[in-house]
């Protein structure tokens, strides 16, 4: 099991960028939250297995649509958390 936080920057508010990111943290089993930032960036928690996180990931840096652009991924590794069940939108 991995746990990450990460921060998303670039244009990655307005964009549908939470929203995306709950439809492929879904389709990953990853558990965890994203929400967006006072300073334009999108800050994820996120929990899941190896595999899975990896192809989460990868979905995350591609980003949504044309309008979204990814510029920098800041990872941080986390202890595991079995509180994290689900994932959602945090506002």
């Amino acid at each position: 099991m991995r746990h990450v936080k990460v921060r998303v920057k670039g244009q990655v508010q307005g964009v549908g960028f939470r929203y995306f990111t709950q439809h492929a943290a879904s389709d990953n089993a990853i558990a965890g939250w994203v929400r967006n930032e006072d300073d334009g960036s999108v800050l994820i928690e996120a929990q899941g297995e190896e595999q899975n996180m990896d192809a989460f990931l990868k979905e995350v840096e591609q980003g949504p649509t044309k309008f979204a652009r990814v510029q920098d991924m800041e990872l941080t590794e986390l202890e595991e958390d079995a509180g994290l069940t689900k994932f959602e939108v945090k506002y």
